[in-house]
């Protein structure tokens, strides 16, 4: 398991940093909104550059997620990565769903929930 972050750079570009696991204990669940996804495409299935639309935590529990970064690195996520998405301004990042099949838990804090 690793735990991530996805953020807009002030190039205006997304990029992914590892965090430190202790970065989980700075979750405050008072007041969020919890979820879960589930995606079904294509094996492969491509999604071209895009922001997040919200900032959000987000763990696979299914299936893997590859994010592309314009400076044409990529990073595979895996069942169990936790990432903290606020890439929501700038160019954003792709998406490839090589397995074609998704589940993942989203909790998105209370302060970003919008109605």
């Amino acid at each position: 398991m690793g735990v991530y972050r996805l953020f807009t750079g002030d190039d205006g570009e997304s990029h992914i940093e590892e965090l430190a696991a202790d970065a989980l204990k700075e979750i405050k669940l008072e007041g969020a909104q919890m979820n879960f996804s589930v995606s079904e495409r294509e094996p492969g299935h491509f999604s071209d550059y895009h922001p997040a639309p919200r900032r959000r935590w987000q763990v696979g529990l299914v299936g893997r997620t590859i994010i592309g970064l314009s400076d044409g690195t990529s990073h595979e996520f895996v069942p169990g990565d936790v990432r903290l998405i606020e890439d929501t301004t700038g160019r954003g990042h792709t998406t490839t769903y090589p397995d074609g099949f998704m589940i993942t838990l989203q909790v998105t804090p209370a302060e970003d929930i919008r109605g």
